[in-house]
């Protein structure tokens, strides 16, 4: 087992998907629902956004080749498109995103829908989420290993987003909207941190 691989694979998908940015979104959106009603919303959003980005990360590399495209240009804008995630996350920009998405949701869509959108797509599965699978697909070197690694690693950020959704009403008060900001800053600077860097793994490799 690649260890290596194993906590950068956590540590991009964990702070990409970011599952405690996610809790006012879920509070948002199921605050006139029963608690069955939660817990199947909760359930049926994991395993769609697991079974998204599953695909992203077996199919997502063979569509770049059949597209033309190379793993470096992917890399930087891929790179690029995280260090803006990372931006609206230290600017506090994107809970104010996601909550309009979710607002618009709750407009156009009926509330059984909601699991599907805007919770498993886009605020799981998103762009940039999808993109993370990618490029850190690309770093498998083909080792039916790493690829199980990062399967079993969607499979335990998904789970927290689960655990998150599961234990909203705990965890709001005991992090509150500031600790929630505190920690949305943290791991804003973590993923420009790894945006730089898949973007200079990228110009290297591009050259």
């Amino acid at each position: 087992m690649d260890l290596a691989f194993l906590k950068d694979a956590l540590a991009t998908l964990f702070v990409v998907i970011d599952p405690p940015g996610l809790l006012p979104i879920f509070l948002t959106l199921t605050a006139s629902m029963s608690e069955a009603a939660r817990r199947k919303i909760a359930n049926k959003s994991v395993i769609i956004a697991w079974c998204i980005l599953a695909a992203s990360t077996l199919a997502g590399a063979p569509l770049l080749e059949v597209l033309g495209i190379s793993i470096p240009a992917f890399r930087i804008a891929g790179g690029l498109m995280l260090f803006y995630i990372a931006w609206e996350m230290i600017f506090s920009k994107r809970e104010q995103r996601k909550a309009s998405t979710a607002e618009a949701s709750i407009e156009h869509d009926h509330s059984s829908n909601i699991a599907v959108f805007p919770l498993a797509i886009p605020m799981i599965a998103g762009p940039g989420a999808m993109t993370a699978t990618i490029l850190l697909a690309s770093k498998t070197g083909g080792d039916p290993v790493n690829y199980a690694i990062m399967l079993a690693v969607l499979a335990v950020v998904v789970a927290c987003c689960w655990l998150v959704f599961r234990l909203s009403g705990p965890i709001d008060k005991l992090m509150g909207f500031t600790g929630r900001v505190i920690l949305e800053r943290l791991l804003g600077v973590l993923l420009a941190a790894l945006a730089v860097q898949i973007i200079g793994d990228g110009i290297v490799a591009f050259v």
